[in-house]
């Protein structure tokens, strides 16, 4: 028993650790600005943006990464990692923001070989994610 606990100590540790460095590497720089709007919502803002690139590969049925985009709630969450996708209050901060805005090398979303069918994020609809989750991704 305190070797399972043991192990399950170092790996949750190790996974931390992982997403730190992830993190740092991050030049939240290259973002595009948060929109200016007011009272952005997922419904009518954010989720046609998810439909149009992303509910393919993350809808209910066999999502990608375990990561599903067609509720907010699951948006948020995120999947695999068990990191959280949106962070309430902290654009800059939010691995989805990373992805989208392709600032994670290999990791970029919608995939490069795939945006023919599945366009890539403007840097207004970035802007307008950004301004969402700012405004506490409700």
């Amino acid at each position: 028993m305190k070797n399972l606990l043991t192990i399950a100590l170092a790996s949750s540790v190790s996974l931390a650790v992982l997403s730190a460095t992830a993190a740092e590497k991050v030049d939240t720089s290259k973002l595009p600005p948060a929109a200016d709007k007011k009272d952005v919502s997922f419904e009518k803002d954010i989720k046609p943006l998810l439909e149009a690139s992303c509910l393919k590969c993350h809808g209910p049925e066999k999502p990608k990464a375990k990561y599903r985009v067609d509720s907010r709630e699951a948006f948020v969450k995120g999947g695999d990692s068990e990191e959280a996708a949106v962070v309430p209050g902290k654009s800059a901060d939010s691995p989805v923001v990373h992805m989208v805005s392709d600032l994670i090398e290999e990791m970029e979303m919608p995939p490069v070989d795939k945006r023919d069918n599945y366009p890539a994020f403007t840097k207004e609809q970035i802007g307008l994610l950004r301004a969402w989750i700012d405004q506490g991704a409700k």
